[in-house]
């Protein structure tokens, strides 16, 4: 409810009367005043549609000046021809820059970790928390969105102290919080990035009639395999020799398995040689185990196949690369 004041105020802001939109919204001026309320999604919604519309502004008097409706539509629609994610968020960002120079948008890459940025260059003053979560929660659905993904969060930081409704931020974003931080960002597996861009301006015309559900609303679908075929491949090291075991592990057709791989940048051979290795290096490094039993440890039939294989990835084998550690 602390959001649906923010919209009240931002119609005071432009001398209009918020009434038509609350009632829109099914939201009583005993909800609107009662600081335990709250409003579902589909409320959420239809008070943020109606307020947009009305004030024509898709901020929602967080900035200097309007962004007319439809704003937003057209910064997607300079992101649909992408190659991939990261190219399409980075596009984002930079474009957002154009619709208005109160914040800034970045996105960073870092040891496997994607970082969404929100920056304040101008005060936000009342509207502050309510224009940050909205960016961060945009920014999130239009990512899912434009990759056909669920993009679970590794972490978000907020730059404001915990609000009265704190609690409500488990429902907003997954994964930890933290309150205080000294940037508004989200953060997420870098893997994502590579995904390619599933959309089209079919799609885009279809998803506009309710565009706010990518705010609103979790996006449900996660498309990244890689993650799922390494945690498989860590946990049951025996999948690896079957590419039909493992497919059916993850519920999965061989077929549909390979597809998706290589839709996401990624080969089921290569998947295996790095969890293999990342294994054997690990077992080499920790422990005095004899050769062969790492051998059959991280999957491989026999020793003479791994010290191949330890050779190709490390450019000595296995008894080398042991040595080299003491010595």
């Amino acid at each position: 409810m602390a959001f649906i004041r923010c919209m009240v105020q931002a119609y005071k802001h432009y001398g209009r009367d918020p009434t038509t939109a609350l009632a829109k919204a099914q939201i009583t001026p005993s909800e609107l005043n009662n600081p335990q309320a709250k409003v579902s999604a589909l409320q959420m919604e239809w008070m943020s549609e109606a307020a947009m519309r009305e004030l024509d502004d898709e901020a929602l008097g967080w900035f200097e000046r309007r962004l007319p409706w439809g704003s937003y539509g057209m910064l997607l629609r300079a992101s649909l021809n992408a190659p991939n994610l990261g190219v399409a968020l980075r596009r984002w960002c930079r474009h957002h820059g154009l619709l208005t120079d109160s914040v800034t948008l970045s996105l960073s890459e870092r040891d496997g970790v994607a970082t969404l940025c929100v920056s304040e260059v101008r005060s936000l003053g009342g509207f502050r928390e309510f224009a940050v979560v909205s960016l961060l929660r945009n920014a999130l659905g239009v990512a899912c969105w434009l990759s056909d993904s669920r993009i679970p969060l590794h972490h978000t930081t907020l730059a404001f102290a915990p609000p009265q409704h704190v609690n409500s931020y488990r429902v907003l974003f997954d994964g930890p919080t933290e309150f205080n931080a000294h940037q508004h960002s989200l953060s997420f597996d870098a893997g994502y990035l590579a995904l390619p861009v599933r959309r089209d301006e079919v799609a885009l015309r279809g998803m506009l009639q309710r565009a706010l559900l990518l705010t609103v609303r979790p996006y449900r679908r996660d498309r990244l395999l890689v993650d799922s075929v390494r945690q498989a491949l860590r946990d049951t090291p025996a999948l690896g020799r079957n590419a039909e075991a493992l497919a059916a592990h993850l519920n999965l057709s061989t077929r549909t398995l390979h597809r998706q791989l290589k839709e996401e940048g990624a080969s089921l051979q290569t998947l295996k040689d790095g969890v293999r290795r990342e294994q054997a290096t690990h077992a080499l490094q920790r422990t005095q185990k004899a050769i062969k039993h790492i051998a059959a440890e991280v999957g491989f039939q026999n020793e003479k196949s791994f010290m191949r294989a330890f050779k190709a990835w490390m450019g000595q084998t296995p008894q080398a690369y042991r040595q080299g550690l003491s010595s």
